[in-house]
């Protein structure tokens, strides 16, 4: 299937530099647009997503989301099969103060309203696994947030924490991920088998970067195969991309430091682009105080390989707001892999529509496992009504 003859449409909120686009874009999607409020990450979505990459008419719209209407969109009610988005972090990050709702920059308000009045046929959210990890500390929240959306005619088909490397990135990065589905497709869904893809080193998804890097001469090919034995190592650690009052072009705190040094990396910085590099050679053979090599420093298109993005997808600005973007976004493997299964569950349900009952007896007895296994005395919490009184309401969103 080429993206042009892509059948399911998607509008994405919180779009970054387009990692969850990206991905979903490869699963199937055809995107209707892409909202971003920062200025650098909507430039680099114009450099990417176009008509000639096989996006069609997608449309990037630079926004803010407390502000925006979504009439702007001129999509029917239920005309959209999915709404996803990877909402601010910082609210529930283990590296911040984790004020969850009480934190202005929350956006999962703003995302159910957009649920309610585009009622897609899907809903992906994605976020920092503090969302759901220790479980009891968000555990009001996320049930307010699964009863917004039962209210809204969805069942859950899951909030998980979805670990990158498992589905071929390169790199440790735990995400939160909700799907929610209109009834008759939430049945068919299923997550994706991490067990059906092979873990990729640094060494494997940096090797033809660092080639061309190195170079073909004697001292470089030497350098590549000293730097290509350490990275063999393993995954990198978790990239992060700060925010524009703090963090700047590294990677990510000391005890990630160390983990990349480990394989072969310098992580005190981000090398510069081959057009605004002065001493390459500073940036390949990095050294530390007592004058040891080091290894050489990632560029940003490097970084982004990383995450799993393509060497081609561009990146808009200097370093420092480039590399910013690289390590905000969300790997592209991943939103693919989800993708995939929210395509075929919604190929399933327009073949095959599962009946209301059914559905919610599936959703009622995971529920009642994630229970036990979050040892949440009783009941779950999360069950917000009775099947039967669910399985009205349901059928009247079936309906509509």
């Amino acid at each position: 299937m080429t993206r042009t003859e892509s059948k399911f449409t998607s509008v994405e909120i919180c779009a970054g530099a387009g990692g969850q686009a990206l991905g979903l874009h490869q699963a199937g999607f055809r995107h209707h647009a892409l909202i971003e409020i920062d200025k650098h990450a909507c430039e680099t979505l114009k450099l990417n997503v176009t008509e000639e990459n096989g996006w069609g008419d997608c449309k990037v719209i630079p926004a803010d989301l407390t502000k925006f209407d979504p009439a702007e969109l001129e999509l029917a009610e239920g005309a959209l099969d999915l709404l996803a988005g990877g909402v601010p972090c910082p609210p529930f990050s283990a590296a911040g103060k984790q004020l969850g709702r009480d934190d202005e920059r929350d956006l999962f308000p703003i995302m159910l309203d957009l649920v309610s009045y585009l009622k897609p046929k899907a809903v992906m959210i994605e976020n920092v696994r503090g969302l759901l990890e220790p479980p009891k500390k968000f555990e009001t929240y996320r049930d307010e947030i699964k009863a917004r959306l039962r209210k809204e005619g969805y069942v859950i088909c899951d909030w998980r924490v979805i670990e990158a490397c498992d589905y071929g990135v390169p790199q440790l990065r735990p995400r939160a991920i909700l799907v929610a589905m209109r009834p008759e497709f939430a049945g068919h869904y299923t997550w994706p088998d991490p067990d059906e893809i092979e873990l990729v080193t640094v060494a494997e998804a940096l090797a033809p970067t660092m080639k061309e890097r190195f170079g073909d001469s004697k001292e470089g090919k030497a350098a590549f195969k000293r730097w290509h034995e350490k990275a063999a190592a393993g995954v990198a650690p978790t990239l992060v991309g700060g925010s524009k009052k703090h963090g700047g072009a590294d990677l990510g705190p000391t005890r990630a430091k160390k983990a990349w040094l480990k394989l072969g990396v310098d992580a005190m910085g981000v090398a510069n682009s081959p057009e605004e590099m002065k001493d390459p050679d500073r940036d390949l053979y990095s050294t530390d105080k007592q004058g040891e090599l080091i290894g050489p420093k990632l560029t940003v298109t490097q970084a982004a390989i990383i995450q799993g993005f393509p060497a081609e997808w561009k990146f808009f600005g200097r370093k420092t707001a480039a590399y910013r973007q690289v390590g905000n976004a969300f790997p592209p493997p991943v939103a693919r892999a989800v993708g995939e299964q929210i395509v075929a569950a919604l190929e399933k349900g327009l073949k095959d529509p599962l009946p209301v009952e059914e559905t919610l007896e599936r959703e009622a007895a995971r529920e009642v496992r994630e229970a036990a296994l979050f040892e949440i005395p009783g009941q779950s919490t999360l069950i917000s009504a009775e099947p039967a009184d669910r399985a009205g309401d349901l059928e009247g969103a079936v309906a509509r």
